[in-house]
């Protein structure tokens, strides 16, 4: 469905430069994003109890159009496993050709702006790789103003935690594989707008039931309920992920990031902010949903460990049958009862 080649090629292409910074100081930030990945991840391990056992590798730093590249070779991995027959017929490649330019220019707008990733399927051998976007980390601090060090440790947490929940949890990586199959092989093989029209009136229905909920999004309204289930899934589990890195980047606490509660202060003001076209990008981009996603998952994440402390939360990894719902993540006290009586 996506020609990934001419994805990364377009994407590295027109993504903005980075900020103007002295050779000898780029070099110095990519050195010490390298080694603060192997101290931050020690530091979730203490705290998170996951991973133990595991070897501490270094994250792999690079710049804007490196990242686009790297996540357009883990999406094609990903996406792969779903659809390998898209290109039959002899309008396939030039579709293909089409949407590989539109992910360019989606990955070019966040190319500029993701700080890191843990991408489960991505590097060289497919397994996993933790990237770090250095200008991107050097641009955020600098517009906050905030310590550098201090800035670049809270980052590789959050990233850190990511790469633990994928590297320490043996059946998550294979669980997200499949759920992903399911929707997007779901959606190639349904029937396209006449399926879509069919169940117009009971979404629309549904839609106004659930008006002010914020639960009904475009994504959703296309849906068959087979693909939504699977969504819903998907959305329970990226939302506790996402909540629970950030928990961990806080809770690390102010021994490890001196400065973490003004980082944390001035980040979330960040988030907010961008001129209009922006902000309307984010929002047709699911931007503005993801950054609710991280204070959804957190807050589920905190509840449950002052509930039933980190032992007690760490039930969340031991299957899929463990992880909490859609509707769990919006009440813990759910999940604390199903799990814990």
């Amino acid at each position: 469905m996506v020609d990934w080649s001419l994805a990364a090629a377009t994407g590295a292409y027109l993504v903005r430069g980075g900020p103007t910074v002295p050779k000898a100081e780029a070099e110095r930030t990519v050195v010490e994003l390298r080694e603060l990945t192997v101290g931050a991840e020690r530091h979730v391990r203490d705290l998170t109890g996951l991973g133990s056992d595991l070897p501490l590798r270094p994250a792999e730093v690079v710049d804007r159009p490196g990242w686009v590249r790297a996540a357009a070779a883990g999406l094609d991995e990903l996406t792969s496993r779903a659809l390998r027959d898209t290109s039959r017929g002899p309008f396939g490649p030039l579709l293909a050709g089409g949407a590989g330019v539109q992910t360019g220019v989606v990955l070019a707008f966040l190319g500029a702006r993701v700080l890191g990733q843990y991408d489960p399927f991505g590097g060289p051998d497919k397994e996993g790789q933790l990237v770090l976007v250095a200008p991107n980390v050097v641009a955020a601090q600098q517009a906050m103003n905030v310590s550098a060090r201090d800035f670049r440790m809270w980052v590789c947490l959050h990233e850190c935690t990511h790469r633990l929940q994928f590297t320490s949890v043996s059946w998550l990586r294979d669980y997200f594989a499949d759920e992903v199959s399911r929707l997007v092989g779901g959606l190639a093989e349904s029937d396209g707008l006449g399926e879509l029209l069919g169940r117009l009136p009971e979404t629309l229905k549904e839609a106004r039931r659930t008006r002010g909920e914020g639960s009904l999004g475009l994504a959703e309204l296309v849906q068959s309920p087979q693909q939504r289930a699977v969504f819903d899934r998907l959305l329970a589990l990226s939302t506790l992920l996402e909540g629970h890195a950030d928990y961990v980047m806080d809770a690390v606490g102010p021994q490890v990031v001196p400065s973490v509660a003004t980082i944390r202060e001035r980040f979330t003001e960040r988030r907010k902010g961008g001129g209009l076209l922006d902000r309307i990008l984010r929002s047709l981009l699911g931007i503005d949903a993801k950054i609710r996603q991280y204070a959804q998952g957190s807050a589920f994440t905190r509840h449950v460990i002052d509930t039933v402390g980190m032992e007690g939360f760490n039930a969340v990894w031991t299957s899929p049958n463990t992880l909490p719902s859609r509707a769990e993540i919006r009440d813990p006290r759910a999940w604390v009862r199903r799990m814990h009586g």
